[in-house]
């Protein structure tokens, strides 16, 4: 399953919110410097779909807010 998702770094409070069937909004307290908020959104997501990290992808936009992430299972 593929999805979009906007990041949100630096956030006070770590939550994945479900916009739409396809769109989330990711909100993690990682700066985004060395892959650290990347690494915090995946371990997100895999809490959120109850699976593991090594199932969570980014495919597109390592280094952008929005991303397009592909969930295995």
């Amino acid at each position: 399953m593929k999805i979009n998702i906007k990041a949100k770094p630096n956030s006070k409070h770590e939550k994945v919110e479900k916009i739409n069937e396809n769109n989330f909004v990711v909100c993690v307290k990682e700066p985004p410097i060395n892959g650290k908020a990347n690494l915090a959104i995946r371990n997100a997501l895999a809490v959120y779909f109850k699976t593991g990290t090594k199932n969570v992808k980014i495919i597109i936009g390592q280094a952008s807010r929005n991303k397009v992430i592909e969930i295995l299972n």
